[in-house]
């Protein structure tokens, strides 16, 4: 499908207000809707922007400009305006298209914008329907009974029940690409975590790992049953498309809902009512996805959410990662993205590793206590390590506390504090730092440290005070006892490898005080 195709779309009315021919000939990879401002996280490239303009405003003689650079680092194939709320597209739109060569279309007032959303996701499937394999394998009569059941919302599960008992097919089951079981025929104990290699693509596939649905035979199938489930994969094409439509609408409510909540934007009880949100009480969730995209985390975050059977709104956030609000209880939101955790995982290659992080529950009717619940999961998300999830109700102690304060900060107090001690411990035999672990751990103790490290007593009094000399602080005062220990837990966490093998005389607390 290109861009062209959209103005011959009937019953939609759609309109060129700018393009020229050769950007009418874009190809089209889907649809998102969205009336922020800054829209670039939420499109993939090569998707067209559907927006009813209500961000809008004529008095700001620059936002369409910035509109239009929003999508054009995006690597949108075109923008779809809305006319029915101010009347017809903006002049100004036009020319800031004109600027960035990003194809205008005009969507009329009386046209839905769901409308427009299927029929494009429809068109779509068709093309891929019409390029592929093994449609004709499927008899004519169950072709028209699944297409009957495909004009409504058939749940996932009715429509293999159907193909299953017409077509006489090996157990299989179809799920979304990050592994989540959508409907099942016969018993499959591993349908989440079992092999792909037999799996077939419904419809499109989405922009990450966690997008679109798949058709999974239990065991490796047949060659007549492989065709056979081909085609059934490309029937099944438009409840995937309707799936996906429904996806991209319900991350552009929750996209708005974050965006008032950061605007400070006056209680947001209409945008959580447009997310499906009016519980009295809402869990922040946020996840990141290192070395992905925003958007990537969004997904991922969206497949453990579903694991809570709750309602849940998530988006990407500015962070590079993404953000959620849900009425599940935060242990509860806890335990789905640990039980989703290994699967979303090994979807993942390379270097890339997710984690999150769970905020607490707070009232649904207060913007200021919503945003505090969110800074609180991304202090935990912070503070998770690499494919791990954390809590904020986890964070009950000083070590906890630090790990979500940015490494850079940590390393920054840990070299303010003990950098002279640490020199020390390079040029010489004896760990300062050591012993001051050690002490610090048995409740600041002469003689339990003695013990522990097997020197004398005033051995570990001539290495105490010259730690007070190098660092400035007294032991003796609670204040300097409690920033000594806090730069040691700052310590910057060593390469992966073996730690290197202590002396004997430093003991278990001198390793410790490497570990750190």
């Amino acid at each position: 499908m290109i861009v062209g195709d959209l103005l011959e779309l009937d019953g939609l009315g759609i309109r060129a207000a700018w393009a020229t021919p050769e950007l009418l000939r874009r190809t089209v990879a889907g649809v998102t809707s969205t009336d922020l401002q800054d829209p670039a996280r939420y499109p993939q490239p090569g998707e067209v922007v559907l927006t009813g303009l209500v961000w809008w405003n004529p008095a700001d003689t620059s936002a369409a400009l910035r509109f239009a650079t929003s999508l054009r680092s995006a690597g949108v194939a075109a923008l779809l305006a809305g006319e029915g709320t101010h009347g017809t597209v903006p002049e100004a739109l036009a020319a800031a298209c004109r600027t960035h060569r990003i194809p205008l279309l005009s969507v009329p007032a009386g046209t839905s914008f769901r409308a427009v959303t299927d029929r494009i996701y429809l068109r779509l499937w068709g093309d891929l329907q019409a390029s592929s394999q093994g449609t004709a394998a499927v008899p004519e009569g169950v072709r028209r009974e699944l297409a009957a059941l495909l004009q409504g919302d058939t749940p996932p599960q009715r429509l293999l029940d159907l193909a299953s008992a017409r077509l006489g097919l090996p157990d299989c089951s179809i799920t979304t690409a990050g592994g989540r079981v959508l409907a099942r025929s016969g018993a499959d104990t591993a349908a989440e975590d079992g092999d792909t290699a037999w799996a077939v693509p419904i419809g499109a596939r989405g922009g990450s790992p966690y997008e679109g649905w798949l058709l999974r035979p239990h065991e490796r199938p047949a060659p007549a049953a492989a065709t056979v489930l081909h085609g059934l994969a490309d029937l099944l094409g438009p409840a995937a498309a309707r799936a996906a439509a429904g996806a991209a609408a319900r991350r552009g409510h929750a996209a708005r809902l974050f965006e008032a909540l950061a605007q400070d934007a006056p209680g947001p009880a209409d945008a959580l009512a447009a997310c499906g949100l009016a519980d009295a009480a809402l869990t922040a969730v946020t996840a990141r996805i290192d070395g992905a995209p925003a958007g990537w985390a969004c997904a991922a975050l969206a497949e453990a959410l579903y694991g809570t059977g709750a309602p849940f709104a998530a988006a990407p956030d500015r962070r590079g990662g993404a953000c959620a609000l849900t009425p599940a209880a935060p242990a509860e939101a806890a335990r789905a993205l640990r039980a989703a955790l290994p699967r979303l995982q090994a979807r993942l290659s390379g270097r890339r590793t997710l984690r999150a992080g769970v905020g607490p529950a707070v009232p649904a009717d207060g913007a200021d206590a919503l945003r505090g619940a969110l800074v609180q999961a991304v202090y935990a998300l912070e503070s998770a390590p690499a494919g791990t999830v954390a809590s904020s109700a986890e964070t009950d102690s000083l070590a906890a506390l630090l790990l979500g304060t940015p490494p850079e900060v940590r390393a920054a107090f840990h070299h303010r504090l003990l950098a002279p001690p640490a020199a020390h411990d390079r040029a010489n035999a004896v760990s300062l730092l050591g012993t001051l672990d050690a002490f610090l751990a048995h409740d600041c103790s002469w003689t339990r440290t003695a013990e522990a490290l097997h020197l004398h007593v005033n051995t570990v009094h001539y290495r105490l005070r010259r730690i007070e000399e190098l660092t400035g602080r007294s032991l003796a005062r609670l204040q300097d006892r409690l920033d000594l220990r806090a730069a040691l837990l700052c310590a910057p966490v060593p390469a992966a490898g073996p730690a290197p093998t202590p002396a004997p005389r430093r003991g278990a607390a001198a390793a410790g005080a490497r570990r750190r």
